[in-house]
This record gives structure tokens, C-alpha cells and sequence, in this order.
């Protein structure tokens, strides 16, 4: 299985050229997601996602395929303070 090196939340991980944001952020949550991002339990999910310093809508998630070489920051919002 060929793989390419990404960096996310700084960092390195092995992706598949055909993986995408979505594809990341159900590996990193734990989640299963459905195809526009949203939770399949339909409990609400608190991530946003960048790519090179720019946010990616959740809708654009499943279209946005990763690449060697990209920085990712996944952010989950956490309650309290």
C-alpha cells in the first residue's frame, strides 16, 4: 500500500493518496461520518478543519482529497474552561 507523508496538528502521519479530510477526521475522532460531515449517531461533532492555515467547510471535507507535503490542523471545541 503506497502511502505519502502529511502533517497534522504538527504531526507526521501516512496517508493514502486517496484519502480525504473527511477520511482523517472519522481516523482521528473515532466517529463514523456521514458523506457531508455530519455524525451518523447524529450527536454534534465540534471539529473544524484547515488546511495550510485556510478552513475547509465540513461540506467540502469528502471533495478535499490530502496530499504529501500538507499541514492540517484538525480542532475539536471542548466545553468548560
Amino acid at each position: 500500500m503506497m502511502t505519502e507523508t502529511i502533517r497534522v496538528n504538527g504531526d507526521a502521519i501516512d496517508a493514502r493518496p486517496e484519502d480525504t479530510l473527511l477520511d482523517l477526521v472519522v481516523r482521528l475522532t473515532g466517529h463514523a461520518l456521514h458523506h457531508d460531515g455530519s455524525r451518523v449517531d447524529g450527536g454534534r461533532l465540534g471539529v473544524a478543519v484547515a488546511v495550510g492555515g485556510a478552513v475547509v467547510p465540513r461540506s467540502r471535507w469528502s471533495a478535499h482529497q490530502v496530499a504529501a507535503g500538507d499541514e492540517i490542523e484538525i480542532v475539536t471545541a471542548v466545553q468548560g474552561g
